[in-house]
């Protein structure tokens, strides 16, 4: 496989994380950074080797990079992924991948018409314990995927707010724990159960009076292939409990996934605390392997650098992609399928109605 050539858009705390993982990877290699603070973007480049850049465009001109990442705050992901893709790049965006279905759409359409992979970070689709349970829907072990949990019960304190002077308002961050945390773990309930039809919600601030956006949410889905499903998302627990996405069959069997445990990883702050791990397993035959599948994500966990590792893999995943030439694992119509439920959360709140999907 050829070594693609990445450049990175924004150079704050998610970035120096893409950055270590494309160093890690085995199909990539980082060649620059831009943006528009010269200051941040120089004192970045000399961290990490790299050339420091004004916009993607001279990237490309200058440093003939192959794709970027788009690491900025969520309401610049859309203008950014348009002028790479002007500037004839492939593009692999934080979550979410833009505020609006409708801007999700500008962005698949952009690709398309300069011939590029797009994709959305979603690294815990990486996770052992996350793909044993898409296999076993693959399998048919589970039957049609009929109710679909998402649970987050974590905690952000008043200095993680203050940490960056776009985060806490709808303007500069878009909303709060749906647009911010949540992002993850809505990509993996509809991995599982598939698009959307309709969602209800209520939302609000139960104890961060400092911050003007929501910081927790609780919503109800109806799920295109008929099945159901239940979001709970907050940042109001301290120090941060758990997240969790548990499937439920029509067969009756059920697998689950807690996705991050204890004080939930903030970028730049902290570390990845527990492993990934299958916390529910009913398939006939299978229910005595929890241990087992518990036994082997610990050990593999304390085998690798979680903070970056699954950012490492997915990246392999959209080099594959480039050089290649077929679909990443996460598309972009996978990531305006999470940005539809926030979206819909969102709108079903200040709205006080469902929300329907054609």
């Amino acid at each position: 496989m050829d070594i693609v050539r990445y450049g990175l858009i924004g150079y704050g705390k998610v970035a120096h994380l893409h950055a270590q993982a494309i160093k890690d990877s085995s199909t990539g290699t980082l060649v620059a950074v831009c943006g528009r603070n010269d200051a941040r973007r120089d004192e970045f480049a000399e961290k990490w080797g790299i050339a420091s850049r004004k916009d993607v465009a001279d990237m490309v001109a200058l440093d003939h990079i192959d794709a970027v990442i788009i690491s900025t705050p969520h309401p610049q992901h859309h203008d950014h992924a348009i002028e790479a893709f002007a500037a004839g790049c492939h593009v692999l965006v934080e979550k979410p991948m833009a505020l609006t279905e409708t801007q999700c759409t500008d962005m698949i359409l952009a690709a398309e018409r300069a011939g590029k992979v797009l994709s959305v970070v979603s690294q815990r689709r990486w996770y052992p314990s996350t793909m044993r349970i898409r296999e076993a829907i693959d399998s048919g072990k589970l039957g049609k995927p009929s109710i679909g949990f998402a649970t987050i019960l974590g905690w952000r304190d008043e200095a993680y707010y203050k940490s960056d002077p776009w985060r806490g308002t709808w303007e500069n961050e878009g909303g709060g724990v749906c647009i911010n945390q949540a992002p993850h773990q809505f990509d993996l309930l509809h991995w599982f159960m598939g698009p959307i039809a309709r969602i209800y919600s209520e939302w609000g601030n139960v104890n961060h009076p400092y911050v003007e956006i929501e910081d927790t949410a609780v919503a109800t889905i109806r799920f295109a292939n008929g099945g159901m499903g239940s979001i709970l998302v907050s940042n109001s627990q301290k120090p941060g409990i758990y997240a969790k996405v548990h499937v439920h069959g029509s067969s009756g069997a059920s697998a689950g996934v807690q996705t991050d445990g204890g004080a939930m990883f903030i970028a730049g702050r902290s570390s990845v605390l527990e492993p990934p791990v299958n916390d529910l397993w009913t398939i006939e035959g299978e229910a005595a392997l929890l241990p087992t599948f518990r036994q082997q994500d610990e050990a593999f966990f304390k085998t690798i650098d979680a903070t970056t590792y699954f950012f490492s893999r997915q990246i392999d995943d959209v080099s594959k992609a480039i050089t290649e030439g077929c679909k990443p694992m996460v598309t972009g119509e996978d990531g305006r399928e999470t940005v539809r439920i926030i979206e819909g959360i969102y709108r079903s709140g200040r709205e006080t109605r469902p929300i329907i999907y054609s």
